[in-house]
């Protein structure tokens, strides 16, 4: 089975001033932003990447950029419509204090499944477009690399979290149980029978064991010995 590794944009101004920018134009990485997403990549410096698929969203793709600026050689570099970020509608744009006072602010929190944002998208569509993308991509590597492939997917935070949720067996109605900071990292393995989730919401560690091929496909029972240590070089 292949690893996507699921990777949130960097930190931008909206983020930072607490407005949904959604798919505003010209929402770029703030300094931080570009801090954490360069930390992703030297996170991700020593495994060995297949492809780093984006958003087109220009945060997105600036982080993957980051990310393959510590990757050698020449990799895929696709550009993807279905992680790209959810379609707020007429929410796009305002602050998330005024959004709070809306009475959609409590279905969202509660009861995604029903929730349909004005003149957007719905967010079961969200989900649906958002995981049909990301396991197509997911096949493809392991047909073409192998079942040992790791390849990042770039996008927004919920839309990973829906694809987290969607990968844990949970119900969208509870995926905001879920948080995916900025330029964090989980870990998604696709197998025959079930997707298995080896981390969520990471921002730190070593990843280096990501490059040790191809895992079992069955999950050991009793947990296992987990993940070899990772060798210092001291």
């Amino acid at each position: 089975m292949a690893t996507v590794l699921l990777v949130r944009h960097g930190r931008t101004a909206a983020n930072a001033d607490g407005v949904l920018a959604g798919r505003a134009e010209g929402v770029r990485l703030d300094q931080l932003g570009r801090d954490q997403a360069a930390l992703t990549g030297a996170r991700l410096a020593a495994v060995p990447l297949v492809a780093v698929v984006s958003s087109p969203l220009e945060r997105c793709r600036q982080t993957a950029q980051l990310i393959l600026d510590r990757q050698g050689g020449s990799l895929a570099t696709p550009i993807e419509e279905g992680i790209t970020e959810c379609d707020y509608g007429q929410w796009q744009g305002r602050t998330l204090r005024d959004l709070a006072a809306e009475e959609l602010w409590s279905v969202v929190q509660t009861q995604p499944s029903a929730v349909t944002f004005p003149g957007g998208e719905s967010m079961p569509a969200m989900q649906a477009r958002s995981v049909a993308a990301i396991r197509r991509l997911d096949a493809a590597f392991e047909a073409e690399h192998g079942p040992g492939a790791v390849w990042v997917a770039v996008s927004h935070g919920d839309i990973i979290k829906s694809v987290l949720a969607d990968a844990l067996g949970m119900h969208l109605d509870l995926f905001q149980r879920i948080n995916v900071g900025p330029a964090s990292v989980s870990i998604v393995r696709y197998g025959a029978g079930r997707p298995s989730v080896h981390a969520v919401n990471t921002d730190a560690g070593d990843l280096s064991w990501l490059g040790a091929g191809a895992p079992p496909a069955d999950a050991p029972v009793g947990g296992g010995a987990g993940q070899a240590p990772h060798a210092s070089g001291a």
